[in-house]
Protein backbone atom coordinates (compact mmCIF):
# COMPACT_ATOMS: atom_id res chain seq x y z
CA UNK A 1 0.00 0.00 0.00
CA UNK A 2 2.14 2.50 0.46
CA UNK A 3 3.96 2.18 -2.86
CA UNK A 4 0.39 4.30 -3.92
CA UNK A 5 1.64 7.01 -1.71
CA UNK A 6 5.24 7.35 -2.45
CA UNK A 7 6.25 10.72 -3.55
CA UNK A 8 6.20 12.03 -6.70
CA UNK A 9 8.98 11.50 -9.54
CA UNK A 10 11.15 14.60 -9.81
CA UNK A 11 10.26 16.34 -12.84
CA UNK A 12 12.03 15.48 -15.55
CA UNK A 13 11.95 18.83 -17.60
CA UNK A 14 15.59 19.85 -18.41
CA UNK A 15 15.68 23.42 -20.26
CA UNK A 16 13.11 25.88 -21.11
CA UNK A 17 13.79 28.34 -23.64
CA UNK A 18 12.75 32.06 -23.61
CA UNK A 19 10.90 33.63 -26.20
CA UNK A 20 12.86 34.85 -28.47
CA UNK A 21 12.03 38.65 -27.95
CA UNK A 22 11.57 39.87 -24.81
CA UNK A 23 8.47 39.85 -22.80
CA UNK A 24 7.11 36.47 -24.60
CA UNK A 25 5.15 34.86 -22.24
CA UNK A 26 6.27 31.24 -23.47
CA UNK A 27 9.16 29.17 -24.06
CA UNK A 28 10.45 28.72 -27.82
CA UNK A 29 11.71 25.04 -26.39
CA UNK A 30 10.72 22.63 -23.52
CA UNK A 31 12.50 19.44 -23.01
CA UNK A 32 10.05 16.60 -20.69
CA UNK A 33 11.48 13.48 -20.61
CA UNK A 34 12.63 11.94 -23.96
CA UNK A 35 10.87 14.90 -25.93
CA UNK A 36 11.34 18.50 -26.97
CA UNK A 37 8.21 20.36 -27.37
CA UNK A 38 8.39 22.80 -29.50
CA UNK A 39 6.08 26.32 -29.11
CA UNK A 40 4.25 27.26 -32.93
CA UNK A 41 6.24 29.12 -35.40
CA UNK A 42 4.76 31.56 -37.31
CA UNK A 43 6.57 33.08 -39.92
CA UNK A 44 8.70 35.68 -38.33
CA UNK A 45 12.59 36.48 -38.99
CA UNK A 46 14.53 39.46 -37.71
CA UNK A 47 12.04 42.15 -39.57
CA UNK A 48 8.87 40.15 -38.05
CA UNK A 49 6.50 38.91 -40.15
CA UNK A 50 7.55 37.84 -43.99
CA UNK A 51 4.91 38.79 -46.59
CA UNK A 52 2.86 36.08 -48.38
CA UNK A 53 1.96 32.57 -47.42
CA UNK A 54 4.80 30.29 -49.11
CA UNK A 55 7.26 32.64 -47.28
CA UNK A 56 5.88 32.44 -44.16
CA UNK A 57 5.51 28.80 -44.49
CA UNK A 58 9.22 28.93 -45.53
CA UNK A 59 10.25 30.92 -42.63
CA UNK A 60 8.21 28.91 -39.82
CA UNK A 61 9.89 25.95 -40.85
CA UNK A 62 13.22 27.48 -40.86
CA UNK A 63 12.76 28.71 -37.37
CA UNK A 64 11.86 25.40 -36.43
CA UNK A 65 14.93 23.99 -37.90
CA UNK A 66 16.96 26.37 -36.05
CA UNK A 67 15.64 25.62 -32.78
CA UNK A 68 15.99 22.38 -33.64
CA UNK A 69 19.84 22.90 -34.31
CA UNK A 70 20.47 24.59 -31.04
CA UNK A 71 19.29 21.38 -29.37
CA UNK A 72 21.78 19.24 -31.36
CA UNK A 73 18.92 17.77 -33.42
CA UNK A 74 17.56 18.47 -36.95
CA UNK A 75 14.03 17.58 -39.08
CA UNK A 76 14.70 13.39 -38.82
CA UNK A 77 14.06 14.20 -34.84
CA UNK A 78 10.56 15.50 -35.61
CA UNK A 79 7.47 12.95 -34.26
CA UNK A 80 5.10 15.02 -34.53
CA UNK A 81 3.75 18.20 -36.24
CA UNK A 82 0.70 20.34 -35.91
CA UNK A 83 -0.56 23.15 -38.54
CA UNK A 84 -2.65 26.06 -38.61
CA UNK A 85 -3.77 27.64 -41.45
CA UNK A 86 -5.92 30.67 -42.29
CA UNK A 87 -6.73 29.51 -45.38
CA UNK A 88 -7.25 26.07 -46.15
CA UNK A 89 -7.34 26.15 -49.71
CA UNK A 90 -3.32 26.99 -49.48
CA UNK A 91 -3.01 23.48 -48.12
CA UNK A 92 -1.55 21.85 -51.10
CA UNK A 93 0.87 24.67 -51.45
CA UNK A 94 1.80 24.33 -47.88
CA UNK A 95 2.18 20.79 -48.75
CA UNK A 96 4.92 21.61 -51.17
CA UNK A 97 6.20 23.23 -48.94
CA UNK A 98 6.45 21.12 -45.78
CA UNK A 99 7.46 18.15 -47.38
CA UNK A 100 10.74 19.86 -48.97
CA UNK A 101 12.01 19.57 -45.55
CA UNK A 102 11.59 16.26 -44.37
CA UNK A 103 12.96 12.74 -46.18
CA UNK A 104 9.96 11.08 -47.82
CA UNK A 105 10.46 8.01 -45.35
CA UNK A 106 10.39 10.32 -42.28
CA UNK A 107 7.62 12.40 -42.69
CA UNK A 108 6.35 12.90 -38.68
CA UNK A 109 2.89 12.28 -38.05
CA UNK A 110 0.77 15.44 -38.39
CA UNK A 111 -2.13 17.19 -37.58
CA UNK A 112 -3.77 20.05 -39.65
CA UNK A 113 -6.88 22.55 -39.03
CA UNK A 114 -8.30 26.16 -40.54
CA UNK A 115 -8.38 28.94 -38.07
CA UNK A 116 -9.75 32.14 -38.49
CA UNK A 117 -6.40 33.89 -36.74
CA UNK A 118 -3.29 33.77 -35.53
CA UNK A 119 -1.20 36.55 -33.73
CA UNK A 120 0.41 38.76 -35.85
CA UNK A 121 -1.98 38.66 -38.57
CA UNK A 122 0.43 35.24 -39.62
CA UNK A 123 -1.20 33.05 -42.03
CA UNK A 124 0.35 29.51 -40.95
CA UNK A 125 1.87 28.35 -36.95
CA UNK A 126 3.65 25.05 -36.75
CA UNK A 127 4.28 23.46 -34.17
CA UNK A 128 6.44 20.24 -33.35
CA UNK A 129 7.46 17.62 -30.96
CA UNK A 130 11.01 16.07 -31.32
CA UNK A 131 12.17 13.14 -30.16
CA UNK A 132 15.63 12.87 -27.87
CA UNK A 133 16.47 9.52 -26.02
CA UNK A 134 18.16 10.17 -22.89
CA UNK A 135 22.25 9.47 -23.12
CA UNK A 136 23.23 7.39 -19.89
Amino acid sequence: MAALYAAPAAQATQFYNKGAEAGLPFSLAVRAGDYIFISGQLGTGPGGLVKGFEAQSKQAMENIAAILKGHNLNMDDVVKCTVMLTDMSKWGDFNRIYTGYFRPERLPARSAMGVSALALGGEVEIECIAYLPRRL
